[in-house]
């Protein structure tokens, strides 16, 4: 079954679920952080079953390796010129918001670059802009591949 949809995932669901609209630039950048490293995650893990039926270990292996913070991290100062002011503003508050947790294996400078990441893709997710998640994905991805020298 099809399902044709004329407007974003995060607005199919709201409608489907009948909780409304909301005011998505109220969220704290945590908030957004939280929701955006779901999306990313299910990019990435598209991707990565796209490119081959595996054994789920293998797949594990290669999208752990595009969503650790360090990786993350990277693709954010790709981004940085492609960004649009809005677009650098939640960046930026995602990067500064006081978070009490730290991702293991990862330096504090990385994991708040990350979270930043992970705000603006939660932002823009909810924000209904697809498009453009998946278009700084996509750029981010492809760059960060081509700089990583492992297989």
């Amino acid at each position: 079954m099809v399902v044709n949809i004329d407007y974003g995932l995060d607005a199919y669901i709201r409608q489907q679920f009948g909780t409304g609209e909301r005011d998505i630039r109220s969220f704290s950048p945590l908030v957004l952080a939280y929701i955006g490293d779901g999306v990313y995650e299910l990019v990435i893990r598209t991707l990565v079953v796209e490119k081959g039926n595996r054994q789920v270990n293998k797949l594990h292996r290669q999208a752990s390796r595009l969503v650790k913070a360090q990786a993350q991290s990277a693709m954010v100062e790709i981004l940085m010129p492609m960004l649009t002011q809005e677009e650098a503003e939640i960046y930026h508050r995602g990067r500064n918001a006081k978070s009490y947790t730290v991702a293991k294996n990862a330096s504090v400078g990385d994991y708040r670059r990350a979270t930043g990441f992970e705000a603006l893709l939660g932002y823009l997710y909810l924000k209904d802009d697809m498009p453009r998640l998946v278009e700084l994905v996509k750029e981010a991805v492809s760059q960060y591949e081509g700089k990583d020298e492992r297989p």
